[in-house]
């Protein structure tokens, strides 16, 4: 964790209340038995003697104590700790993941895109959409678990899957540009109608339209409406509509339809080969060069190898 050394000899944080119980000693006195973490780890946490109200699990407070060795481990031995207020000088990003890129960056690098569009119904689809929701998409995670669960997770997945999606257009001329880039940037804005989200930002379950409708089928649902508000022709928007609708490809995987052009299938390619870059970054990340992970469900329960010959922090350019 990110400490800050006080000249006292103590140690003092903002930090995020990952868990917090009392329990009581051999004695009976009651204390609070803690692990507090931030976006560099968590440290398990003790407050003795304690008195008065517990804090919450995923809220945020000040603590300051004594960082010791405890079965070879560390442990924070508070001797302050109070809620975090508005008026307190931290930011959130540094307690929970969040996308080294800010959210509103790159929310600001796909709309000077979009102002760009010569396809005057593409653009104002697009426009209405992302301006409607601006406040929610700049911070959603893009998942609940895997893949960009961070906060600004689903900017960043949009972004990359943007950029690879113009790189894609440059070698096969065919491709519609604006279609593509439309369906990209959409293909999951619903996502944050689909979540419920903690105190942090983070998702924490499915909300009820997650649960009966999900984002594929909402997303649709917003391009036909704002289709219908700008008065764009149906036969168009629906191409939209099928992007987000096929892009997780096969039925199993949610989709209640297949790609059925090209603009389509390349979505949903990009959209599972970005999840599986990001996903084989996590974990390799989290063992030493040479080693492999344990197995990852959700790359068909694949060990992963480290190689040790990596490239820079998982990113995405913006330009």
């Amino acid at each position: 964790m990110n400490f800050t050394q006080l000249s006292n000899g103590l140690s003092e944080c903002f930090a995020l209340v990952k868990k917090c119980e009392v329990k009581k000693t051999k004695n009976g006195a009651p204390y609070l038995d803690m692990i507090l973490g931030d976006k560099d780890g968590d440290i398990s946490a003790k407050l003795w003697d304690y008195s008065g109200s517990a804090p919450q699990e995923d809220s945020v407070v000040k603590v300051r104590g004594t960082v010791e060795q405890y079965n070879g481990r560390e442990q924070l031995r508070i001797t302050q700790i109070r809620q975090a207020v508005e008026s307190d000088d931290y930011r959130l990003e540094e307690l929970v993941p969040s996308s080294e890129i800010g959210g509103r960056q790159v929310y600001d690098m796909l709309m000077r895109r979009v102002l760009e569009f010569k396809d005057s119904d593409f653009k104002a689809i697009v426009t209405d959409i992302m301006e409607s929701k601006k406040e929610a998409l700049v911070t959603c995670p893009a998942a609940f678990r895997l893949h960009h669960a961070i906060l600004g997770g689903l900017m960043l997945h949009t972004a990359s899957i943007v950029r690879m999606a113009e790189e894609i257009c440059k070698i096969y001329t065919n491709v519609n540009r604006e279609l593509l880039l439309s369906g990209a940037i959409l293909h999951d804005a619903a996502k944050t109608s689909e979540f419920t989200f903690s105190k942090t930002g983070l998702v924490s379950g499915y909300s009820q339209d997650g649960e009966l409708v999900g984002h594929l089928v909402e997303g649709a649902m917003w391009v036909r409406e704002a289709a219908q508000r700008h008065n764009v022709a149906p036969e168009k928007a629906l191409l939209l509509e099928h992007m987000i609708l096929s892009h997780h490809g096969n039925p199993e995987f949610g989709s209640p339809v297949m790609p059925k052009f090209v603009e389509a299938q390349i979505l949903s390619a990009l959209d599972t080969l970005d999840a599986n870059i990001y996903e084989f970054h996590s974990a390799t990340a989290k063992v030493q060069p040479g080693e492999f992970t344990d197995r990852q469900w959700s790359l068909d329960n694949r060990k992963l190898f480290n190689h040790g010959i990596s490239g820079t922090q998982h990113t995405v350019k913006l330009d």
